[in-house]
């Protein structure tokens, strides 16, 4: 709200040039960072579970039903991580928005000698900051929105966000846990699944990881290896124990 006033306001040549300036930013970090908890999580840990089993000479039927009931169990906990997170989240930024509201009535000298402090940080002169600090004196919710962005860092979370949050993370746990049990929907002998599983897991986990790079602004084919990296060792540990307990 404030930097949409602070625009209604310039130069109409400044204006001019905003509008017809349009950045690329990419904007749905949130939601990446949902989708990437989730199928991750999603892929290794069925892919570890499945891989187990069939070390333990499970048959398929045995592996699909244990792997669709951890699927459920990990996308509700996974959802439900994310909800917490996300409204524990919120309730911080009330809780702080709260306690700048207060201070900035009980203690303006001090909130403004912080706005000078945030200023000087940014190399801005005693002489250049003091009619901002003025400025922004006069407009408490200006004052407001400054504080809680450059002073604490946090910006005013979505009022969806958790249930968003939670939906977003359940269903990626969801698709990601479904791949690697495929192979043992069609295959009955376990032992014979769990090779088909390896490759198409593996394979998901390649893509997954260069997408997980590509989005996040990391390198993608590093991503992709560490990420089928991490599935592997998972999978492999887990299907060695299985065979050590249950030769």
């Amino acid at each position: 709200m404030a930097a949409q006033n602070s625009r209604a306001t310039i130069e109409p040549e400044k204006q001019t040039l905003l509008n017809h300036h349009k950045e690329k930013h990419f904007t749905a970090r949130e939601i990446v960072r949902d989708i990437i908890i989730g199928v991750s999580d999603g892929l290794t840990v069925p892919f570890a579970l499945a891989a187990g089993l069939s070390g333990a000479n499970a048959s398929s039927s045995i592996v699909i039903t244990a792997g669709i009931a951890e699927v459920a169990a990990g996308a509700i906990s996974m959802g439900l991580g994310g909800y917490l997170a996300a409204k524990s989240e919120a309730d911080h930024y009330a809780r702080e928005l709260k306690r700048e509201e207060e201070e900035i009535i009980s203690v303006p000298d001090v909130e403004a000698a912080e706005v000078a402090e945030i200023l000087a940080e940014y190399g801005v002169e005693p002489h250049e900051y003091a009619p901002v600090v003025n400025a922004l004196r006069k407009r408490p919710q200006a004052w407001l929105d400054f504080m809680m962005k450059f002073e604490l860092g946090l910006e005013k979370p979505d009022p969806r966000r958790a249930l968003q949050s939670a939906f977003n993370i359940a269903v990626s746990y969801i698709l990601g846990g479904l791949v690697p049990l495929l192979p043992y929907m069609f295959i009955p002998r376990a032992q014979d699944a769990v090779a088909a599983s390896v490759v198409i897991t593996i394979a998901a986990l390649l893509i997954f990881g260069y997408a997980k790079g590509y989005f996040t602004g990391n390198k993608p084919v590093k991503s992709a290896f560490q990420t089928a990296l991490i599935g592997a060792i998972a999978s492999a540990a887990a299907f060695g124990i299985a065979k050590v307990i249950h030769p």
